[in-house]
């Protein structure tokens, strides 16, 4: 029963075989190979428009990488005060921004409104030389929270962005999970929404190491290749990156991954429901949280659940946990079953069951 991240996944068995297969024979490194030019003019096809893609290895370095592309070292990155890139990224954006700022925001459920981004960027104070200059606006999809920005939002949110001069950068770690969600295509939930750059993850989705910066306007990826270089995250084998890419997009797998995923958020959610444990926020990609009393949490991790506490300023005032309760991150993943989630959710309720004295 681990449900403590997608990382702690294995890799999914059609992206592991083309890794597999991607080993025969010899191949031009550093992005010379036939396999990441596919992977370049899939992701255009995919989009819907020709794309600047940039394979890396980690998630941290396409959001690092990214946002130092499109953020000067004396501008402001806007965030929320509970996004990956200001909590756990241990200063990677600032650090290869040569010392951009990022300026966490409120927001319930991790996400950011409209309302919220446009006090920020009228009060100020901003500009030099005395003060940081807001060159960019980063957006997590889904969310810390397992929430997702709808296409209305995200135009909302890069209007105003736009309005003030700021490129809008989107964190797709769980972009699939987030897609799968919503009736919409790639491209209306990105640069037809205003989005100018996204780091386009499939690692957390099934694959060994593989994300993608995306800039829909190639004129704004000048420079990136040599930034990648010098960063250090310019794969040699190359090839190995984009074997993963090449078969999460084929026959749109990363959906499918995504899709199951989600279901099994779904299954989990709403038997912790039926225990009377509701979830905290909306459902809305792979992650449940719940606010998990001593008596459950015992039992649970005595069975051998594994997940984390989870620490957030972002509860809506109904969803605030009881005085003896935390809330748990419960995470689902291309590999989890429905039998892990239903023994999950046995425990759980039996432990609910027990007289009030004894929760």
């Amino acid at each position: 029963m681990n449900f403590a991240s997608d990382n702690t996944a294995g890799i999914a068995p059609p992206i592991l075989e083309a890794i597999a297969r991607a080993n025969d024979g010899f191949a031009l490194g550093y992005g010379n190979d036939a396999t990441t030019e596919s992977v370049e003019r899939r992701l255009s096809e995919l989009f819907e428009r020709d794309v600047a893609a940039f394979l890396v290895p980690t998630g941290t370095a396409a959001n690092a990488l990214a946002i130092a592309q499109i953020t000067p070292p004396w501008g402001a990155v806007l965030c929320h005060a509970e996004c990956h890139l200001a909590v756990d990224e241990c200063g990677a954006p600032e650090f290869f921004g040569g010392g951009l700022k990022l300026v966490g925001l409120p927001g319930e459920a991790c996400k950011l409104g409209a309302e919220t981004v446009a006090t920020a960027l009228a009060r100020g104070p901003w500009g030099g030389p005395h003060h940081v200059t807001a060159a960019a606006l980063t957006l997590t999809q889904a969310t810390e929270a397992g929430t997702v920005y709808r296409p209305d939002e995200i135009r909302s949110l890069s209007e105003i962005a736009h309005r003030h001069g700021l490129a809008v950068h989107v964190d797709g770690a769980r972009f699939g999970n987030a897609l799968a969600r919503m009736n919409v295509t790639p491209a209306e939930a990105t640069w037809k929404a205003g989005v100018d750059v996204m780091s386009f993850g499939a690692t957390k989705a099934g694959a060994l190491a593989a994300e993608a910066v995306v800039f829909f306007d190639s004129r704004r990826s000048a420079a990136m290749s040599e930034r990648r270089k010098r960063s250090g995250h310019l794969v040699s084998k190359h090839r190995f990156l984009a074997a993963q890419f090449e078969a999460y997009l084929t026959d749109d797998l990363w959906l499918a991954l995504a899709r199951h995923a989600n279901r099994m958020a779904d299954r989990l959610a709403e038997g912790l429901a039926r225990a009377g444990l509701r979830p905290v926020w909306p459902v809305e990609a792979n992650e449940v949280f719940v606010a998990l009393p001593p008596a459950a949490d015992r039992r649970l991790k005595a069975a051998g659940a594994s997940y984390y506490r989870w620490s957030t300023s972002s509860l809506p005032q109904e969803g605030r946990a009881p005085e003896a309760a935390d809330v748990v991150r419960l995470v689902t993943s291309f590999a989890t079953t429905a039998d892990e989630v239903d023994r999950f959710v046995a425990v759980a309720a039996d432990a609910q069951a027990l007289p009030q004295s004894a929760r």
